[in-house]
């Protein structure tokens, strides 16, 4: 079964979809990793610059009206593949919502499309509403992003409860990978401030961290990961890069490990 990965925060514009995008291409260059857009604005497809009704998805899924080969998409980086949000009328969000909801129904999806996958990334809207919920009740993993700001911080505690309450009634599998600042401005005391305030007085936190850069503005414009920007190697690919490998480390030591057969001693028959 390939590791779930569920990517949540509290407040929007915390940079999840950015994450889960890249990271994901960080993680398929030694992976073959799936993509799932659970939020209804189809932030996925937005960032890649596809219009919003070019793909169908998760909603045909759910629906039954398209099948698992032409929800996925299969990008051009050969180990990376799209679940995207699909075809879906804003007049119909509601009941998006509500299908995601019902008991078994999200994992059913992804146990159908996960199928020769090693990682299933799943992008999530804001809040934690019905989405995010059903998303931490199927996944074996959880990433909270915030920005590195005073305000965003008052909001981890509401995230952190919310995993603690879906691993306690729902999902004992359910485990915290650990709390990515993004957007941090070096240039702005109150950005740095926050960021080592989590460092020092908070557990769980990632080793890595996000910067605010134009570069992602670049990327957004054009409708690619920054990886794919071209010209000279960018730092912030290489900071997706060291998260990828935080990330597997972190989640092998959640894994239990196959224990081999201890060799016998040394025998003779006659």
């Amino acid at each position: 079964m390939p590791v779930r990965l569920s990517v949540v925060s509290q407040k929007g514009g915390a940079g999840k979809t950015t994450v889960v995008l890249n990271l994901g291409l960080a993680l398929a260059k030694r992976h073959r990793v799936l993509i799932v857009d659970l939020d209804p604005q189809g932030g996925i497809a937005l960032s890649l610059a596809k219009p919003d009704q070019a793909w169908a998805g998760l909603a045909e899924l759910l629906m039954g009206s398209a099948s698992i080969d032409q929800a996925i998409i299969q990008t051009k980086e050969g180990n990376l593949s799209i679940l995207s949000r699909g075809r879906l009328d804003p007049a119909d969000v509601c009941e998006f919502e509500l299908a995601l909801h019902q008991e078994g129904a999200l994992g059913r999806v992804l146990a159908d499309v996960e199928k020769g996958y090693d990682f299933v990334l799943i992008d999530t809207p804001a809040g934690m509403g019905m989405i995010p919920r059903a998303a931490l009740q199927v996944t074996n993993f959880a990433m909270v992003t915030f920005q590195a700001e005073p305000l965003a911080m008052r909001s981890i505690g509401q995230v952190l409860r919310v995993i603690e309450r879906v691993k306690a009634d729902e999902n004992p599998q359910l485990e915290l990978v650990g709390i990515l600042p993004t957007m941090v401005d070096a240039e702005n005391q109150s950005s740095k401030t926050a960021l080592w305030t989590m460092w020092s007085g908070m557990q769980g936190v990632l080793d890595n961290h996000i910067p605010r850069s134009d570069v992602f503005s670049k990327a957004s414009e054009v409708g690619i990961p920054i990886a794919f920007l071209g010209g000279p190697s960018r730092p912030e690919v290489r900071r997706f890069d060291a998260l990828a490998v935080e990330v597997e480390n972190i989640i092998d030591r959640f894994t239990p490990k196959e224990t081999e057969e201890p060799e016998g001693a040394y025998r003779e028959l006659v």
